[in-house]
């Protein structure tokens, strides 16, 4: 049964060992805050996922979820004050800059999820052909920002070769009354808004839009699980077993994204239900199941399975009760992997080029200290 619950979540766990699944050792449960941006949102369904299943209070920990500003999360984890959060692989380096020793132990989204939005058939066929026009972005900062610059000096632009206008989080709103000629957003979501808009002719008479995904272009770190040195190095037990019941609601999420849904449900308030569409997820839950169970799928089977499984619900259900379903589903592409978790030397030293071409970092900084591939369940 789900549980209903508010802004912090808490769930009761029984006595098991604070190790990997499986351990034979039993030990008193540990009491853990677990620290998120923004607010109760389906894409936060992995955390939802682990603690509906029980991943989590099996591997003994008793979560609380707090939701809060990144910065303040950082400063959190910096200082021990909480031991795991997700946070973004810039904001981890920033911090490493000024001494502050967090560490990402898993990195979630395997592709930045930021990109720029921009309608078909007016001219914009590559990023080159955003010289000169008018481009929304919330503002100069964070994500959106960093992913912005990452994608300009792919394509040897600068920010001085466009009109850049900051929107705030109205995307949707300004590219419909044509207040800007593309946008920066975050490609899961906004997108997608805007299509439905189009789709019912209140953007423009646009026919559709187009997205200039910056993973497309640089491979840039996103948001990861991250802890500190001092979790690390005196309860390496403890981080192996809150990776590994993560990794759990990461895998099940991806693999049957009807039951994550359902299982977000009962965090997050507002989310699109009917008893119609409640009944057709359940259903479709319990036959990824049998299907995951039976079949042995692979990992493209599983993403047909996905696409599959949209198809299906859209011939039954209207765009406004799908929309977060087709959120989650978006989102889900940037999580999946080979290889869940992994993160590259590469991409962090990528990351970090960027910060310094907008001297958000100078100086050295031992990038390779940033994160650790140590914990990644096998």
């Amino acid at each position: 049964m789900f549980r209903k619950v508010g802004l912090m979540i808490a769930v009761v766990s029984v006595m098991l060992a604070v190790a990997p699944l499986g351990a034979q050792e039993t030990k008193s449960v540990v009491d853990q805050t677990f620290f998120m941006t923004f607010v109760p949102n389906v894409q936060f369904a992995p955390i939802y996922v682990a603690l509906e299943k029980d991943y989590l209070s099996n591997a003994g920990l008793n979560v609380t979820i707090e939701h809060g500003d990144e910065n303040v999360g950082v400063d959190l984890i910096a200082t021990n004050q909480r031991q795991f959060g997700l946070i973004s692989g810039e904001e981890v380096l920033k911090a490493r800059a000024q001494g502050r020793p967090v560490v990402s132990v898993y990195e979630w989204f395997q592709r930045y999820p930021v990109g720029i939005v921009y309608p078909l058939g007016q001219g914009i066929e590559s990023p080159a052909d955003l010289a000169g026009r008018k481009v929304g972005i919330p503002g100069r900062f964070g994500a959106s920002y960093n992913g912005l610059i990452a994608l300009l000096n792919a394509n040897n632009l600068t920010e001085q070769d466009i009109q850049l206008e900051a929107i705030g989080f109205n995307a949707a709103d300004v590219f419909c009354v044509g207040g800007v000629q593309a946008s920066v957003v975050y490609i899961n979501n906004e997108p997608l808004q805007i299509q439905n808009r189009i789709e019912q002719g209140e953007c423009q008479g646009y026919s559709g839009v187009g997205v200039f995904s910056v993973a497309d272009y640089a491979d840039m770190v996103s948001n990861g699980l991250v802890t500190n040195e001092e979790t690390i190095a005196n309860n390496p037990a403890l981080v192996q077993a809150m990776l590994t019941a993560w990794d759990l609601g990461l895998k099940d999420s991806i693999q049957n994204p009807a039951e994550a849904y359902l299982m977000a449900s009962a965090y997050v308030e507002n989310l699109p239900m009917t008893d119609d569409f409640r009944s057709a997820l359940e259903a479709a839950a319990s036959s990824q199941a049998i299907f995951l169970e039976e079949a042995s799928p692979d990992r493209a089977d599983i993403a047909a399975s996905r696409q599959q499984l949209l198809s299906d619900l859209e011939n039954q259900f209207d765009a406004e009760i799908l929309v977060q379903f087709r959120v989650l589903l978006n989102t889900i592409d940037l999580w999946d992997a080979d290889q869940r978790g992994v993160a590259t030397l590469e991409s962090w030293e990528a990351t970090a080029a960027v910060l310094r071409s907008m001297e958000v970092l100078t100086g050295d900084i031992d990038v390779s200290g940033a994160f650790s591939n140590a914990f990644l369940p096998e």
